[in-house]
């Protein structure tokens, strides 16, 4: 189950696309022994269960059935839910007089049940949708390939326009499980809440598509997990255990100089704070030394701020203007706050080209790159680059939606063999395989100032300690997100602020250290 701002995280890794799912049910009916209707059965029962545990019998509920199989469910749904005691009203549309053969069985069964059946084959006189009422969505699923017109267009305007709650099953009608670049978004089902099977789907992923599928868990419906190339997949989930199994351990004797050097170069005049919030981060995370490179304007700040940092004062007092020897540290993180002045950029360059360790470069660092793209070229093997959505355009260009946003991302990472984190909502982390790992951590109240200095912090700590940079990127992001969610859960996410985000860093690590010690996965 997928939890959109708790504390426990859905334990599925893959996000399959349309096709892969239907080849999924396919083999999971050959090797279960089962028919495609009891395997509709199964998943009618569990999507069920999940609207009885959320609302009353006293919901009045109302269902619009697709001539396929997503319709096949909504009609086993509806028998369900009468024999439950529900007031149900069903509508098959039935157009092209075509069902499919498991939707047909599931129209034959209602016969027996009080189920207020109505099939469309001409015309539709719909129904008045109230406020309270509950809509299923069970028109289309998984096999949309081209936008909804005609007639199924005008049910889900009329649907849309509606005060009643709308749940749709699988994936909201009319959306693309991967890309919908061509979509017609008024054609789209407009979900409250989305109930999806087995594994999410890719298009939950973008922001463009909240409006669609509103919150959505993953019900379990028993599919076969094949270990078979067909199902291979470069989308995932980043799980908890998973995340949790790269903890590292440390020895009883351990000392500061065993657990990495970290240099950070951040904050120009004015600009203290974000130097400030990325080293607070660092040694948050357990990172041994740590030195701030920074101008002389900053010095009285930090060393009143974090007074555990060492600091490299620059020659220029405003701003970053004169690379540093690199040979006593383990990983350099560089662009919190660091500004561009005509200074910096050929400083950092230089910078950068001196670095024989790993690397982490946010903010104005990435500015710089979008403002030279020659620069890329130059970026070490396995540099972490941790954009938000304006600075990442400047590496890859506008877009047209997050699919080609995400590709052209992916693209970058396997060309230049770096690693991506795209910052925001299921922040992904593309690796230079061309994997990406979605994030489930984080919440709206991370939204603010600071919030991405701290993650550069975080991820240059796990890069001192000689975690990989892989390891680093997705350890970190999560880490940055359930820190966040605990500050979420103490303030509220408006009263979240970055700093809160430090200060709760302890409480992620220990949280996820113990759940190493729970043997059942969260599920």
């Amino acid at each position: 189950m997928f939890f959109l701002f708790g504390i426990h995280y859905l334990c599925i890794m893959k996000i399959l696309t349309a096709a892969q799912m239907r080849e999924l049910d396919a083999y999971t009916i050959e090797h279960q022994g089962i028919t495609s209707l009891d395997l509709m059965e199964r998943a009618s029962n569990a999507l069920a269960e999940k609207l009885m545990s959320r609302w009353g019998k006293d919901t009045v509920v109302k269902i619009f059935a697709g001539p396929g199989n997503n319709g096949g469910d909504a009609l086993a749904i509806a028998r369900i839910l009468s024999t439950a005691g529900y007031k149900v009203s069903a509508y098959l549309f039935n157009t092209g007089d075509h069902i499919s053969n498991d939707c047909h069985a599931n129209k034959e069964r209602l016969k027996d049940y009080d189920v207020d059946f109505t099939e469309i084959t001409t015309s539709f006189n719909p129904p008045l949708l109230e406020k309270g009422d509950l809509v299923i969505d069970g028109l289309f699923g998984t096999g949309m390939s081209r936008p909804l017109n005609g007639g199924f267009a005008s049910v889900v305007k009329y649907i849309n326009t509606s005060e009643a709650t709308v749940v749709s099953i699988d994936v909201p009608s009319g959306l693309m499980c991967e890309d919908n670049k061509y979509n017609v978004t008024h054609h789209i089902i407009k979900a409250k809440y989305t109930y999806t099977f087995q594994y999410p789907k890719l298009s939950f992923f973008f922001v463009e598509n909240e409006e669609f599928v509103g919150h959505w868990e993953v019900i379990d419906i028993g599919l076969s997990d094949p270990k078979d190339e067909a199902f291979e997949t470069q989308y995932h989930l980043t799980e908890t255990q998973e995340v949790a199994a790269m903890l590292k351990n440390r020895s009883r004797f351990v000392h500061k100089g065993s657990v990495g050097n970290a240099v950070i170069v951040a904050g120009r005049k004015g600009m203290a704070g974000a130097a400030i919030l990325s080293a607070k981060a660092c040694l948050r995370s357990g990172v041994g030394k740590l030195t701030v490179r920074t101008p002389e304007y900053n010095v009285l700040p930090l060393q009143i701020a974090v007074p555990e940092a060492v600091l490299s004062v620059d020659p220029d007092i405003s701003s970053f203007s004169q690379p540093f020897d690199m040979r006593d540290y383990d990983a350099l993180a560089m662009g919190p706050g660091m500004g561009k002045d005509p200074g910096t950029v050929p400083a950092f360059i230089e910078q950068l080209s001196m670095a024989k360790v790993p690397v982490v470069l946010d903010a104005d660092a990435i500015n710089i790159l979008g403002d030279h793209k020659s620069w890329i070229n130059q970026l070490p093997k396995q540099t972490i680059l941790t954009p938000h959505k304006k600075e990442l355009f400047g590496l890859i260009s506008t877009t047209v939606n997050s699919y080609e946003q995400l590709e052209k991302t992916r693209i970058l990472c396997m060309r230049q063999q770096i690693i991506i984190v795209i910052k925001g909502a299921f922040s992904a982390v593309c690796y230079p395989d061309g994997n990406v790992y979605f994030n489930p951590t984080g919440n709206p109240g991370m939204a603010t100032a600071g919030s991405g200095d701290v993650l550069t912090g975080i991820i240059l700590a796990l890069l001192a300690q000689e975690y990989t940079p892989e390891n680093s990127a997705r350890l970190g992001v999560y880490l940055h997100g359930l820190a966040g969610d605990v500050a979420a859960v103490e303030k509220g996410f408006e009263g979240v602020v970055a700093s809160d985000i430090v200060d709760c860093l302890p409480k992620a690590f220990k949280q996820l250290r113990e759940s190493r010690k729970v043997n059942n996965r969260i599920c």
